[in-house]
């Protein structure tokens, strides 16, 4: 999953990009309204970290904008713990959650975790497409029980596919959630992970459908 921070403190934000990356999400960050609109307004996100208190543009109209352009990826802001008015005004303008300053790192991935399955239409945190199980919190894929030992660059894509099963997802679709801005993407590569996962788990769990993408289904199912 792919995710935007946009946060000017560049202790703080260096901490995010660390924990998400380390949780195994592909993020790109800003630093200040200005280029955290542009990122959100022009590139596929799954959640947005958006601290309220930026320079250049401030949060909440960071987010205003986004809603008004139809972009409706979650929005997760960042608040000052004093600040309730904050939190009224970024739910008010199109915000999906907020956690407030300071904060437990484990709380907001969490909340993150949430956000992105709900957004895909899960609202447990493990995910089942037949024998496969990913469980969210933990970013661990089984299969009938037994961990799949799987490449931070393959955990990415099965994830991504059980997050979006019985779907037809596009190369351009995966590249662009799998990868992080400056990553040199190359839809060939997507081809190579999917034929290795395919060594991993039950290859025809892994429908290529011509000309369109490629979609997850249970094993043997050809619906």
């Amino acid at each position: 999953m792919r995710v935007l921070v946009v946060e000017d403190d560049p202790d703080l934000s260096r901490q995010l990009v660390t924990a998400l990356t380390d949780a195994g999400y592909a993020v790109d960050s800003a630093t200040d309204g200005e280029e955290g609109y542009f990122l959100g307004e022009t590139e596929p996100y799954d959640v947005v970290v958006l601290d309220v208190g930026l320079p250049k543009m401030d949060g909440i109209s960071v987010l205003e904008q986004w809603r008004r352009a139809n972009r409706n990826m979650p929005v997760i802001i960042l608040t000052a713990r004093d600040r309730w008015s904050d939190k009224v005004a970024g739910m008010d303008a199109g915000a999906d959650d907020y956690v407030a300053k300071p904060f437990h790192m484990e709380e907001l991935l969490a909340r993150i975790r949430a956000q992105v399955r709900r957004s895909a239409g899960h609202a447990r945190a493990e995910i089942e497409c037949g024998p496969l199980r990913l469980d969210t919190k933990t970013a661990r894929i089984t299969l009938d029980g037994q961990p799949v030992r799987l490449t931070s660059h393959e955990y990415r894509l099965l994830a991504y596919l059980m997050h979006h099963n019985g779907r037809v997802v596009s190369r351009t679709e995966l590249v662009e959630h799998l990868y992080d801005q400056d990553f040199d993407r190359d839809s060939n590569t997507i081809e190579v992970f999917i034929g290795r996962l395919r060594k991993k788990i039950p290859p025809e769990m892994i429908k290529t459908v011509r000309g369109l993408g490629y979609r997850l289904s249970k094993e043997g199912d050809d619906a």
